[in-house]
């Protein structure tokens, strides 16, 4: 007798979309007597996995959301004042039921065919409007993967730009006021193209025919709002590109950069309503003058008129253009954070320009009053001019920070003498009074009564520079003006959801590499706040929940690769690309082989790869493919052999781009090896591997997996 109720409600019963009728119907057609002949005939029995993985036992549904629960548990959910460009904020309920939980919005494959994704086409164009608008730029793409990334690409364009007037320009400056990890991301990403990041004081810049450009962070690391003007005069006339990292909703008070010479800003839209989540995702922003759209990276929505005068929307520069230059092309970047950025971009469609204004002089007005009372305390305030963070001079830095703790609060530990604290949408008067109430324990003192709003009716105290002071509008187009009442919003986001094709109406036959399972219960954890309100600074020990996530998934996936370790770093096929290119690039240089520098990449790939080995400082030779997509093995061979002493690896995808398990796969990857080489396997089709073959059985060293398209979003 079988006692266990969910079997019936098992995992597969309910989510694999076929019953026994329509297999066999299936099998017909394709005249196959089983799914095990049919996967006899289809994977090459050298690679067939002989033993099954080696992972926990699958749970029901229930028992999946009562152990995830648990582990969420773990996980402490305290309120951040860390900044470094996160901040706790508020998504709205509309926003929040209606497209972040609603598969309508979520299940959609990236709109590749414009007639069944008119409605995300027109959020991601609002999006683009919000963020045009916002720093003053005449154009903005569709997001990008998050703010380092973004500034990366930017410093890229514009070293290809540069380099046709200046050949020897090789520097590109960034300001020590930027934000730590995209210092990282440009370091990492500068080298393998021979560029030299310098950082230090912006006020050290020294712009000639050798510099590139220079990224500047506005309002920068510490809180300050610098004015960049001088710098970016010097800048443009030794005709180096000026780069700002910009807090978009500072701008909603701030003057944008586009108003004082920028020539691309970046920034992250987490702010306008995207869950901190530990780090992300979150769609990065990346803004630029017109005269620079055939060298933007990402994707651009644009509106054309259909044969009855509607509007119509569509990728502009639809056929990326990885696919058309290959290996000269100036990003890899193939794709937008789209659910992300369409929150974003609905975000501002509800508030509107007038609520953005208010949600962001709020915020100004309360970090004005922390100023206040902290000085009234005894403390200094470092900061002359802020929009959100206050850099706080003090002889217990430490001590306010466990003092905090023992609040569940997070304050930014700069060092010894330094603390930083910044202010976001979700803090209140009580929290003021709350933060106060730490500093003036930490010297002895009470706070007696609680702050009152009362006290600050008339506050008309500001922080931000004359000079810098928006005074231009924003958000004009009608979008951002009528759509302010819950209804009214409502109404808006299904007319939307309703001209697009999603997995509520149709599977996506798209290929092998868009097919992705979206379970509900997969998605239901991601609204908890015990794993969205996580800031990534936050100390380790308030996220094991978090890292017995990661470690548990990092295991498994090395079981099913067949590898040794695994890193969850990258955000998207592309950079999963990168990431493994480097790591292929880092061990040759390790084993003192670093003159390695080519890579084979058949004809028929994927257009980043190509675009992602140029990226990692290698050149590209293209191997034959024969009439049927497959790659010419006797070509890859001479290939090979001609460049063993300088070559370092190959691309390949397996199943291939048009979904082939070709049958000489081992023998191609042992001719790299015999030559020196190490393979990467582009691991976009993974999901057609998972537990009956592996990079490893098959010969790979290294390989990409896309989570989204292969277990869930």
């Amino acid at each position: 007798m079988d006692l266990n109720s969910n079997s019936y409600n098992n995992f597969q019963r309910r989510h694999i979309g076929i019953n026994p009728i329509e297999l066999q119907e299936m099998l017909q057609v394709i005249k196959a007597d089983s799914l095990d002949t049919l996967i006899d005939e289809t994977i090459p029995s050298q690679i067939r996995k002989k033993d099954s993985l080696r992972i926990n036992e699958a749970l029901s549904e229930h028992e999946y959301l009562k152990h995830i629960k648990e582990i969420s548990n773990k996980n402490e959910v305290f309120r951040s004042y860390i900044g470094l460009g996160y901040h706790n904020s508020i998504i709205p309920g509309v926003i929040l039921r209606n497209i972040f939980e609603n598969p309508g919005w979520y299940t959609q494959y990236t709109p590749y065919q414009a007639e069944i994704s008119q409605g995300r086409l027109e959020a991601l164009l609002n999006f683009q409007t919000m963020v045009s608008d916002l720093t003053g730029m005449e154009i903005a793409n569709a997001s990008l993967l998050d703010e380092g990334t973004a500034a990366a690409e930017a410093m890229t364009m514009f070293d290809r730009l540069r380099s046709r007037k200046a050949k020897n320009a090789n520097k590109f400056y960034v300001s020590e006021k930027c934000f730590p990890q995209t210092i990282d991301i440009l370091q990492t990403r500068a080298e393998p193209v021979g560029i030299k990041i310098i950082v230090c004081d912006h006020n050290e810049f020294i712009f000639d025919d050798t510099v590139i450009g220079a990224l500047l962070q506005y309002p920068a690391e510490d809180g300050n709002i610098i004015d960049y003007s001088k710098v970016i005069e010097n800048a443009h006339e030794n005709e180096a590109y000026i780069v700002v990292a910009a807090d978009i909703l500072s701008l909603a008070i701030l003057k944008p950069p586009g108003e004082f010479g920028a020539d691309v800003v970046v920034g992250n839209s987490q702010r306008f309503g995207v869950p901190l989540g530990f780090g992300g995702p979150h769609a990065a922003f990346f803004a630029t003058k017109s005269e620079f759209i055939r060298s933007i990276p990402g994707r651009i929505i644009g509106v054309s008129k259909d044969a009855e005068g509607n509007n119509a929307y569509r990728m502009t520069l639809q056929t990326r253009e990885q696919h058309i230059r290959r290996d000269k092309a100036t990003s890899n970047i193939c794709t937008a954070q789209a659910l992300l950025a369409i929150i974003a971009g609905m975000y501002a469609v509800y508030h509107g320009p007038k609520g953005l204004k208010l949600i962001s002089q709020v915020v100004h007005n309360l970090a004005t009053i922390l100023e206040s009372e902290l000085k009234k305390l005894g403390f200094e305030v470092i900061n002359e001019h802020y929009f959100d963070t206050l850099r706080i001079k003090t002889d217990n830095a430490q001590e306010l920070v466990e003092l905090a703790v023992e609040k569940q609060i997070n304050f930014r530990n700069v060092n010894h003498n330094t603390l930083d604290i910044s202010i976001n949408e979700v803090t209140t008067l009580k929290d003021i009074s709350e933060i106060v109430s730490i500093f003036a324990k930490s010297i002895g003192k009470v706070l007696l009564n609680p702050l009152k709003a009362s006290d600050y009716e008339n506050l008309t105290t500001s922080r931000l520079p004359e000079n810098l002071k928006r005074t231009s509008e924003f958000l004009t187009h009608p979008v951002f003006n009528s759509h302010h009442s819950e209804t009214q919003m409502l109404r808006y986001i299904k007319s939307l959801e309703n001209k697009d094709l999603s997995l509520t109406s149709s599977m996506i036959s798209l290929g092998s590499c868009t097919m992705k399972l979206n379970a509900t219960s997969e998605m239901i954890p991601l609204s908890w706040s015990e794993f969205s309100a996580i800031h990534p600074f936050a100390p380790l020990n308030q996220a094991k929940g978090y890292y017995e996530v990661i470690k548990n998934l990092e295991n498994d996936l090395a079981e099913i690769t067949g590898f040794d370790g695994v890193s969850l770093q990258p955000n998207s096929g592309a950079q999963g690309e990168y990431a493994g290119l480097m790591v292929i690039r880092a061990h040759q240089k390790d084993i003192g082989q670093s003159s390695r520098n080519i890579v084979l990449i058949p004809s028929s790939a994927h257009g980043t790869n190509p675009a992602s080995a140029v990226m990692a400082g290698m050149k590209v030779v293209v191997v034959k493919c024969d009439d049927n997509g497959n790659i010419d093995i006797e070509d890859l061979r001479v290939k090979a052999i001609q460049y063993k002493d300088s070559l370092s690896a190959l691309m390949v995808t397996y199943p291939s781009t048009h979904g082939v398990f070709e049958e000489g796969i081992k023998e191609i990857c042992s001719i790299v090896h015999e030559n020196g080489g190490q393979v990467y396997m582009d691991g976009a089709n993974m999901n057609a591997q998972v537990g009956l073959t592996s990079p490893a059985i098959i010969g790979a060293d290294v390989c990409h997996l896309n989570l989204h398209k292969t277990f869930a979003i």
